[in-house]
C-alpha cells in the first residue's frame, strides 16, 4: 500500500503542503491560504487537498512548520505572565544591557521598551548559590510558597523562573517548581536550567519567560492539531531540527523560526545537489522576506538570535527577516515620501487584487499593474482583480505625484532594496562579500525581485528551484531530529576530566531524548561544540570539536578552530601571542537522530523546451508585449531570454531584459545577467 510523508508549513498569507511517496519517491505539492484565526484549519485543509492530488489515504509522518509562536511574539501578544527570581534582583529586566538600537547616535532619543514582565508581577524567593553552584543561602520554602500563592490569587498562570547561578546547579530552582505546582496547580511553569542552561542571567531570564508566554499558546495549538489529525506529528525547530509534538509542547520556544529554518534547510539540500554548496538563501512569503547563509551545506547557525524586541538564546539558523513580503503595504511617510512595509495585508484581507475588501496598496499590487503576475494565483484557484490593483495604484500616485507606472516600480524598488539590505546584513555584517554567492529565491514572492537583487547586490547568479513556493515545506521532510544541550564551564585552564565529565552527561541527555523519539541507540549522533573568547573578552566564538576521547590533541584542535574562526569572524587573532590567554566558556552537545532525505531527480534532458504560450503587456522601462512561458514545458538546456515572464503554479519569475534563465538538470532555473 503506497503511503506518503507530508510537509506542511503554515505561513502568513499561505500554507505549503508537500507530500513524497515512500515508495517511489515522487514529490507532490500544493498550497492552500492560510487561516490565521486558526491556523489548523489551513493546515488540515493543505493535507485534505495534498492527499488528494497524490491519490493516497495512508500517511506516514507529518513534520509541521508553525509561526504561532513567532507571531504571538512579533505581535507582542504576551499578558498575564509572571517571573520569580532571586531575592534583590526584581530589577535585572529594567538593567537588561547597555546596548542602544542603531548606535549611540540614537540614545539621547532611545527609550528602552516596556519590560516583558511589569515588575510588580515579580516575586522574590530567598537563597542563594554561587558560580560553582554552591549553596550561599538555602532556599526559602516560606517565600517561594507566599510567592506562588500571590499568582494564583491574581490568576497569573504563565510562570518564569530563573535564579542566580542555576545554571551551575538547578536544585533552587527544582524545588520553586514543585512549590507553584503544588499550590498553584493550573499554572504554566518554565524553569531557566530547563531552557536555557548558561550564564548571562538577562538572557536567561527573557528567554526562559518567552518560553513561558508561548507555552499555553503552543500547547492549546497542539492539541488542537493532535486531535483533528489523529495521529502522532512532528515540530520544525529553530535550530535546523525537528522534535515530536508530544516533546515540543514542554520547550516551545525552540520553535520560533520554525518555517523560516525549514526554508534554508530545504534550499540548502537542492543547491548543494545542484553543485552549489555555498549559497544565500531568501524565503520570500506574503508577509516577510527571511534571508540566511549556507557554507559549504551547512546554514550558519547562532545564539545570539531575539525575535520581535526579546532576546532568545537558544541556538537557532542565523536568520535575518525584513518586513518586506508579496503582501507588504505601500504607504507615504509624514514627509511625503514613499515607503514600503513592514505592515502587511497578510492573508485576510490581503492585497487590493484579493478582492477581499483590501484597502492598501501591496507589493503584489504593484506586480499585477505591470503585468509581472499573471491575473490569477495556485494555477487559477485564487482570481485576481487587476482593475483594483490600478485604481489603488492610481490613488497613490496622485498622491506622491508621479505616473502610475513610475509609482508601481518605485513600490518594487523600495522592496528590492529592503531585501538586499537584509542579504548585507547577513553577509557583509558577517565579514562575507555578497559577490560570492549565488542565491536560491524561493517562497511563493521569492523569485519576483531577483533580477533587480542581482543589480543591486553584484550576485553571481540567482536559482530559483522548481515550486519555489513549497521550498519551506519540502525543507521540513529533509531534516533529523535534532536537540541541544549546553552547560556554562568557564575556565581558563580546561580539565579534561571535568570537561569529559560534562560532555557524559549532556551525551546522556541527548540519548535519553532520541530514545524517546524512537530511535536505537545505534543511530544517535552527538555533535560537540564548545564557545571560546580571548580572555578580557565579552562574547564568545562557537565551534565544532571533535569526537572521541579527550586529551591533549583534542584540547589543540578545539584552540586551533578556535583561532581560526576569530581570525575570519574579526580580522585578527592572537595565536601565537601568549599574552591573550583562551578562556573556555559553554560546552554543547547536539543529539541527532538522522532520518532518510528524499532524493531529488533529474528532469529529462534536451536542447530546448516548448515556446512561449501567450504574450502580454508587460512593463518592465517601458510598455510593451512580453513572451509568457509555462514552467512545466521548460526541459533541462532550456535558455529564456529576457524580457519574458515564467510562470508556474505556486509563483512566477519576472525576467526583465538583459537577463537570462537556464534550466539545470534537475529543473532549476539559473537566472544571469546578459
Amino acid at each position: 500500500m503506497r503511503s506518503v510523508r507530508i510537509g506542511v508549513d503554515t505561513g502568513g498569507t499561505f500554507t505549503d503542503v508537500v507530500a513524497v511517496d515512500e515508495q517511489t519517491g515522487e514529490i507532490t505539492t500544493t498550497k492552500t491560504p492560510s487561516t490565521p484565526a486558526n491556523p489548523a484549519d489551513g493546515f488540515m485543509e493543505g493535507v485534505r487537498k495534498v492527499l488528494r492530488k497524490a491519490g493516497v489515504e495512508t500517511v506516514s509522518a507529518v513534520v509541521h512548520g508553525t509561526t504561532v509562536a513567532t507571531n504571538q511574539l512579533l505581535e507582542d501578544r504576551i499578558a498575564d505572565l509572571g517571573f520569580v527570581t532571586t531575592e534583590g534582583f526584581e530589577f535585572i529586566l529594567e538593567i537588561a544591557r547597555q546596548s542602544v538600537p542603531d548606535g549611540y547616535g540614537n540614545s539621547y532619543f532611545w527609550v528602552k521598551p516596556p519590560r516583558i514582565v511589569p515588575v510588580h508581577r515579580v516575586r522574590t524567593v530567598g537563597g542563594r548559590l554561587d558560580h560553582t553552584g554552591a549553596e550561599v543561602r538555602p532556599f526559602d520554602e516560606a517565600q517561594a510558597t507566599a510567592a506562588a500563592r500571590w499568582f494564583r490569587e491574581r490568576g497569573i498562570t504563565a510562570i518564569g523562573v530563573c535564579f542566580l547561578h542555576s545554571y551551575a546547579n538547578p536544585g533552587h530552582e527544582l524545588r520553586m517548581r514543585e512549590v507553584i505546582e503544588r499550590e498553584h496547580p493550573e499554572a504554566v511553569v518554565s524553569i531557566s536550567s530547563d531552557v536555557l542552561r548558561e550564564y548571562r542571567e538577562y538572557e536567561r531570564s527573557v528567554t526562559t519567560l518567552v518560553d513561558a508566554a508561548v507555552k499555553p499558546t503552543m500547547r492549546r495549538y497542539i492539541a488542537n492539531l493532535a486531535d483533528r489529525l489523529g495521529m502522532p506529528f512532528s515540530v520544525m525547530k529553530s535550530n535546523g531540527g525537528v522534535l515530536s509534538a508530544a516533546e515540543v509542547v514542554h520547550q516551545p520556544i525552540t520553535t520560533v523560526l520554525s518555517g523560516p529554518a525549514a526554508g534554508a534547510l530545504g534550499a540548502a539540500l537542492i543547491a548543494s545537489t545542484a553543485g552549489h554548496p555555498s549559497v544565500i538563501t531568501l524565503d520570500g512569503g506574503g508577509t516577510s522576506t527571511d534571508v540566511a547563509v549556507v557554507v559549504d551545506g551547512e546554514p550558519s547557525l547562532t545564539t545570539e538570535g531575539s525575535i520581535g524586541r526579546y532576546p532568545c538564546k537558544i541556538p537557532m539558523i542565523d536568520i535575518v527577516t525584513v518586513g518586506a513580503g508579496g503582501g507588504s503595504v505601500a504607504w507615504i511617510s509624514p514627509e511625503g515620501t514613499l515607503k514600503v512595509g513592514p505592515k502587511s495585508a497578510g492573508a485576510d484581507p490581503g492585497p487590493l487584487c484579493y478582492g477581499r475588501g483590501g484597502t492598501e496598496v501591496t507589493v503584489t499590487d504593484a506586480h499585477v499593474f505591470l503585468g509581472r503576475v499573471p491575473p490569477h494565483l495556485l494555477g487559477g484557484e485564487i482570481p485576481l482583480d487587476a482593475d483594483a490593483a490600478r485604481q489603488g495604484i492610481e490613488a497613490l500616485a496622485g498622491k506622491v505625484g508621479l505616473s502610475p507606472e513610475r509609482t508601481a516600480a518605485g513600490i518594487l524598488e523600495i522592496s528590492a532594496f529592503n531585501q538586499s539590505n537584509a542579504i548585507r546584513q547577513i553577509t557583509v555584517k558577517r565579514g562575507l562579500d555578497v559577490r560570492d554567492f549565488p542565491m536560491v529565491a524561493f517562497g511563493g514572492s521569492g523569485p519576483l525581485l531577483v533580477c533587480r537583487l542581482i543589480d543591486i547586490l553584484g550576485l553571481p547568479s540567482v536559482i530559483v528551484p522548481p515550486d519555489p513556493g513549497n521550498v519551506s515545506a519540502f525543507g521540513l521532510l529533509t531534516v533529523d531530529v535534532k536537540n541541544d544541550y549546553v552547560r556554562t564551564f568557564v575556565t581558563r585552564e580546561l580539565s579534561l576530566d571535568a570537561a569529559a565529565e560534562i560532555f557524559g552527561d549532556l551525551e546522556d541527555q541527548a540519548a535519553e531524548a532520541l530514545g524517546r523519539e524512537g530511535f536505537p541507540a545505534d543511530r544517535h549522533v552527538y555533535a560537540r561544540s564548545a564557545d571560546l573568547r580571548y580572555y578580557g573578552q565579552a562574547y564568545e566564538v562557537r565551534v565544532p570539536a571533535p569526537a572521541g576521547p579527550l586529551d591533549e590533541a583534542w584540547r589543540a584542535e578545539v584552540l586551533d578552530r578556535f583561532h581560526e574562526a576569530h581570525q575570519k569572524l574579526y580580522g585578527y587573532g592572537y595565536r601565537d601571542d601568549p599574552r591573550h590567554g583562551v578562556e573556555w566558556v559553554n560546552l554543547r552537545v547536539s543529539g541527532i537522530g538522522p532520518i532518510t532525505r528524499p532524493a531529488i531527480g533529474r528532469r529529462p534532458y534536451g536542447t530546448a523546451g516548448a515556446g512561449p504560450v501567450a504574450a502580454r503587456e508587460v512593463f518592465y522601462d517601458e510598455w510593451g508585449p512580453v513572451p509568457i512561458h509555462r514552467r512545466a514545458g521548460l526541459t533541462a538546456g532550456s535558455v529564456v531570454p529576457g524580457p519574458a515572464v515564467i510562470e508556474e503554479y505556486g509563483s512566477t519569475l519576472p525576467l526583465h531584459p538583459g537577463f537570462t534563465a537556464t534550466v539545470d538538470e534537475f529543473g532549476n532555473l539559473e537566472v544571469r545577467r546578459g
